[in-house]
């Protein structure tokens, strides 16, 4: 088989990416709602590796919302679009159902391919519990750059989310909060279970010690269960992003965990809540490699020098 990555589009559920040459199926986008308690969102599981090696973990025991590759908002003008118990300062984790709201599939604009490249461009509405429209979001995932010789392939996850609030919306995290180091909110990602313990690297270090830092890329490298070998995500931010402030923009910094799980999330509001005014739009642009094997930093710094945004 040659040709691009195809698609296969299930209409009300998923849209499936399918390397032709591999026969992997890279990546499913699931759009149909799901649980109320879990914040219905749509999300990506799983993603695979080119040699067919999953690296998503979907609903695990500790947190059944945690589903692969999603846009969560675990705090936003007191609502909870991240799923699950709400964290409360002096009180810990509550269960506090009418929090809990929802990200809902609202239409595609596209779902093309290319030869080169797939692109899903949707449109969503977001809702707390009580279900009014506090939001709408331009959503835009393309996949790129497949390269079976290299064990490599990338999408690039862009939102654009326009506040529709008579009043600024207001993005947090359990860390803003009150919690210590538990900045989550924006784009994150959840790890299968066997990559516990992995490897953690940055452009200038190693470790959870990342945790709460500022760098372009941040990656993360686990050994699978049930096949022999490794796989590295390398989670990028795109120049725009202005993920140290320096030039005006809302400041980033990231979640990073491999104990008691393997998460990663380029937080938009770890320590400072981040105001969104009425009508105003907040629009972020990731990268995400998927790799396999063990990636070491200067391969890592290399291929996201040959292949620029």
């Amino acid at each position: 088989m040659t040709g691009g990555p195809r698609i296969t589009h299930t209409h009300g559920d998923r849209i499936t990416v399918t390397d032709p040459r591999t026969g992997v199926e890279l990546l499913a986008y699931v759009y149909r709602p799901e649980a109320a308690w879990e914040a219905p969102k749509p999300y990506l599981h799983p993603l695979r590796t080119l040699s067919g090696a999953v690296v998503t973990g979907y609903r695990p025991n500790d947190h059944r919302w945690h589903k692969g590759l999603q846009l969560t908002a675990s705090h936003l003008s007191g609502a909870n679009l991240w799923g699950g118990n709400s964290y409360v300062h002096g009180e810990g984790y509550l269960a506090l159902p009418e929090r809990i709201g929802s990200m809902a599939h609202a239409g595609f604009e596209e779902v093309a391919g290319d030869g080169d490249r797939v692109v899903v461009a949707e449109r969503l509405t977001w809702h707390p519990h009580s279900g009014e429209l506090w939001a709408e979001e331009r959503r835009r995932i393309e996949v790129h750059d497949v390269d079976p010789a290299g064990g490599s392939w990338a999408l690039t996850w862009t939102s654009a989310i326009t506040n529709r609030r008579a009043e600024p919306l207001l993005f947090g995290s359990p860390t803003t909060a009150g919690r210590e180091l538990a900045g989550y909110t924006g784009l994150f990602w959840r790890g299968p279970r066997a990559f516990r313990g992995g490897r953690i690297t940055g452009p200038e270090g190693e470790g959870p010690g990342l945790m709460g830092t500022q760098a372009p890329w941040l990656a993360y490298c686990g050994e699978h269960d049930g096949v022999d070998g490794h796989a590295t995500l390398v989670f990028a931010h795109a120049p725009e992003n202005d993920h140290t402030g320096k030039h005006g923009a809302h400041p980033a910094h990231w979640f990073v965990r491999d104990e008691p799980f393997a998460a990663v999330a380029p937080s938009w509001a770890f320590f400072e809540e981040l105001e969104l005014a009425p009508g105003d739009t907040l629009t972020r642009r990731y990268r995400v490699v998927v790799a396999d094997g063990a990636w070491q930093r200067k391969e890592i710094a290399e291929y996201l020098e040959t292949h620029p945004w």
